[in-house]
């Protein structure tokens, strides 16, 4: 029996490719193995989004080769798309497969065992106008389940490699989303997260259906789902229709994670955004009267190039003012081959670093504030493993529907199951609670009939 190891760099969509991929090579009669034993077949899927992406999926392929010579290497993903020949030039290379064909994966390994030469199977990623169909039943990791909807990006922000690793936006077909969805509820997730490389444009490409039509069909035809987790929308994306799917609806959950990467106009149109801060305000302000208690992420960007102490602190007041729950925030890195890696006046490293801890700050406040709303409630959670820090105290952490972690006594088969806690003492990163019940599906059944 062959065995396949693999390696995931980057984001969640890398992560349910890896599992869609890892499903071809189960079909086929392999057994997975750790990446740190031996195997026949290494796959791994690259991350190019920053430098610092490519220079670790580089190190990832060396560790491969050095752990078995005789394996078959193969390398997939972003990074793979964007520079097959800066991989296929690392010695022990064999197959190099973009972010497209990877279902032919499996018959490049069989023509390499045959032909023995390297295999370069990247071609070129703009003129793909079909959304490639991977399928994943079930995942590694048992409490949330990933569900993708699209691919590729039309924006071409001026910091982002993305749409040349991933082309350009594509949809994929509403039957088969509904179709995963369902098999996925059946394989006992409570919780789906419907991801892609630029979610919120779901549609975009299509006549006649979008991504608010979308959710609804999930909601209607998805027997069995409790959550529905949208992984990341832009606020130009936030359409009426779509704040009204939310303000409506039973299973999508008080939690939008929307970049803003910048809060001021001047940043914004340098980065080649699709907003100003007028509008992402007035979408807020909606979202938050549809949604009382709705939590609200984001992405922030610090020291793009050209952004002055006035421009960061325009940024800095507008999160504060609208109360963000929680942000990711990173440093401005060059990305080569991008228009803003070329940009005159690059913010100096200290200057970024500086803004990027007062930021963090601000974000470790905010999240405090948020969560001290729900104190005393009593909130849904997914338990999803034990707690880390100290695995013997019996703790459990999960996520409530917005977002809030919470750690409580709870016991291994409430994993991955819906439960009632309530919110004893709010923090971050965790909020204490204390178990209430498991959400049985039988009594909610049998109220749903009796109503």
């Amino acid at each position: 029996m062959s065995s396949v190891a693999f390696h995931t760099l980057g984001c969640k969509v890398n992560h349910y490719e890896t599992e869609a991929i890892w499903q071809l090579f189960k079909e086929n009669g392999y057994e997975r193995v750790d990446f740190e034993k031996s195997a026949d077949v290494y796959v791994i899927n690259t991350c190019t989004v920053t430098n610092t992406g490519d220079k670790k999926s580089r190190q990832v392929i060396r560790r491969a080769v050095r752990k078995n010579p005789d394996a078959v290497i193969c390398v997939t993903g972003c990074y793979a798309q964007t520079s097959p020949a800066e991989i296929m030039a690392i010695p022990g290379v064999d197959i190099v497969v973009g972010t497209q064909d990877r279902v032919k994966m499996l018959e490049y390994i069989e023509q390499y065992k045959q032909e023995r030469q390297p295999i370069n199977a990247v071609g070129n990623i703009m003129k793909t106008r079909v959304y490639e169909e991977l399928d994943v039943p079930a995942f590694t990791d048992r409490t949330r389940a990933s569900l993708k909807i699209q691919e590729g990006c039309n924006n071409f922000c001026t910091f982002c490699i993305i749409p040349w690793a991933r082309g350009l936006m594509r949809s994929r077909d509403p039957k088969e989303v509904i179709r995963q969805a369902q098999q996925l509820v059946d394989a006992g997730y409570k919780e789906i997260v419907l991801t892609g490389i630029h979610t919120g444009g779901y549609g975009e490409d299509m006549k006649d259906y979008n991504l608010a039509q979308l959710l609804r069909d999930l909601e209607e035809q998805v027997i069995g789902l409790k959550r529905l987790r949208i992984s990341s929308i832009e606020a130009s994306q936030i359409t009426d229709e779509i704040i009204e799917v939310l303000d409506q609806s039973k299973v999508i959950v008080r939690h939008l994670h929307i970049p803003i990467q910048s809060g001021s106009n001047t940043v914004l149109k340098r980065m080649r955004r699709k907003y100003t801060m007028e509008f992402f305000a007035d979408r807020l302000n909606r979202l938050k009267e549809a949604l009382p208690g709705l939590a609200i992420t984001s992405d922030v960007i610090v020291g793009f190039p050209g952004e002055t102490e006035e421009e960061f602190m325009e940024t800095y007041n507008f999160i504060k003012e609208h109360r963000f729950s929680e942000l990711h925030v990173f440093p401005y890195s060059k990305r080569t081959g991008t228009p803003a890696a070329r940009m005159d006046d690059q913010i100096d490293e200290e200057v970024k670093n500086e803004r990027v801890h007062r930021l963090i700050e601000l974000s470790n406040q905010l999240a405090k504030e948020y969560a001290s709303q729900f104190e005393g409630e009593v909130l849904e959670v997914i338990p999803e493993e034990l707690y880390k820090e100290n695995p013997d105290s019996g703790l459990y952490v999960g996520y409530t529907d917005n977002y809030l972690k919470v750690k409580f006594e709870a016991t291994e088969d409430m994993v991955g199951k819906l439960v009632k806690v309530k919110i004893t003492k709010a923090g971050y990163p965790y909020n204490e609670g204390q178990f209430v019940r498991v959400m049985d599906d039988s009594i909610v059944k049998e109220m749903k009939m009796s109503s």
